[in-house]
């Protein structure tokens, strides 16, 4: 949680060194030395940007392979199993359906000339026009899976992740020591996440004084207009996610959300981090009443495979810089960008930010410059803690539904009589 605040402080030191870098030297410098400054001090931003995409592939692959290799026998896992992804693909459908809606809808980054560099448009859109159907199938199965680690094609990786998932579950007890290897190293990715997410505040920096030297202030209300838009994308899917609980789980669902998941909403909320109020979020879940074996299977499996707040903010993040760069982006595209993500979020761990890593991914895929992420991110914390929550209540219900659904109707007879 420190260390959490203390990058979420540099970030906005970050920001505010580079505002008052950019203005002065937008309103006191020639319109030559600005393209200058703006073009050598964006380097910062690329560095971040390269750092980030290097880390692509491997925790990609690491942590999808060891999501779908701790289910075991997909024989085994059977009912409950099938239940409980038919409630993921569901709501990640509906997640990443709603981030689309609204930022169709507000449209936060049209009307700016912030990041757009005229001289790339043309390529940029002659670049983004090229990418059709064919093109994205022929981008599906690897002619080698080594030509797509070091071509970075991230949909190729998740297509031999997921068969490379599939058979190490069916090996059975013999395929555990690859699982527990692979594990070991999906861990160690996640720290050098956490170490490349430290040169964020040196992106940010570069981002917003090369912005602001360009455009002035300008970019303050294209912030403004995000987080207003993102906002109500959030709340959108709460309504929708605490609906289908009412739904299903009645007045027990009120029952679940102030007396048992209220604290790790907090937790979730304040470290920015869902992953970080797991423990605490299975007791309480077995509290509620939730069986044990439902808790232990279907929760992992949700963090893997049902992050519904990430989900949401990767089509509006993606979305929303293509809108900044000028990019028209048809609806069959989008939805094109939508099946992606559907793809490409299932190997996003819940850690902080790690969902900007898929955004940088598709946004590259689809002819959107990755470099406009660095954009976002003095604001991002602000919307991870949002995610961050959404991605805990969504698993939460997630998992009660399925235990319910197995006809399990749990009463907290120990609570009750407490509260009598």
């Amino acid at each position: 949680m420190k260390g959490q605040n203390k990058l979420f402080i540099a970030i906005i030191i970050a920001l505010v060194v580079g505002v008052i870098l950019g203005g002065i030297v937008h309103f006191y410098a020639s319109a030559s030395t600005i393209e200058s400054f703006a073009s050598k001090i964006n380097l910062l931003g690329t560095l971040f940007i390269r750092l980030v995409q290097m880390i692509i592939a491997p925790l990609v692959f690491t942590t999808l392979v060891v999501g779908i290799g701790k289910m075991g026998d997909m024989k085994m896992v059977g009912r409950v199993g099938g239940k409980a992804m038919a409630w993921f693909i569901s709501a990640s459908l509906i997640s990443l359906l709603i981030g689309m809606f609204w930022v169709n809808v507000l449209a936060p980054g049209e009307g700016t000339e912030i990041a757009m560099n005229v001289s790339d448009a043309g390529e940029l859109l002659q670049a983004h026009e090229e990418l059709s159907l064919d093109t994205f199938l022929n981008h599906v199965v690897p002619r080698s899976v080594f030509e797509a680690f070091a071509q970075n094609e991230i949909l190729q990786i998740v297509v031999f992740s997921i068969f490379f998932g599939l058979a190490l579950a069916a090996y059975g007890k013999k395929g555990q020591i690859v699982t527990e290897f692979l594990d070991r190293i999906a861990h160690i990715v996640l720290i050098m996440v956490n170490y490349v997410m430290w040169t964020a505040p040196l992106g940010v920096l570069g981002a917003v004084a090369a912005a602001t030297a360009r455009y002035g202030f300008e970019i303050f209300s294209l912030y403004a207009h995000y987080l207003i838009a993102f906002s109500i994308g959030i709340i959108t899917l709460w309504a929708v996610l605490l609906g289908a609980g009412y739904l299903i789980m009645k007045r027990r669902m009120n029952d679940m959300v102030t007396k048992h998941i209220k604290a790790p909403l907090l937790v979730a909320f304040s470290t920015t981090s869902s992953e970080a109020v797991f423990p605490i979020l299975m007791e309480e879940l077995e509290k509620f009443g939730v069986q044990n074996r439902i808790v232990s299977f279907t929760l992992p499996l949700g963090y893997s495979f049902n992050l519904d707040g990430s989900m949401m903010y990767m089509t509006f993040a993606s979305l929303f810089i293509a809108q900044v760069y000028g990019i028209h982006m048809p609806l069959s595209e989008q939805l094109l960008m939508l099946l992606v993500l559907m793809l490409t979020s299932k190997g996003v761990a819940g850690v902080p930010r790690a969902s900007l890593i898929v955004v940088v991914a598709t946004c590259a895929m689809f002819g959107i410059p990755p470099e406009g992420i660095a954009l976002i991110l003095p604001i991002d914390h602000f919307c991870d803690m949002a995610r961050s929550m959404t991605n805990v209540l969504g698993n939460s219900i997630a998992t009660a539904a399925v235990d319910k659904w197995e006809g399990h109707v749990a009463i907290e007879k120990e609570v009750m009589q407490k509260a009598s």
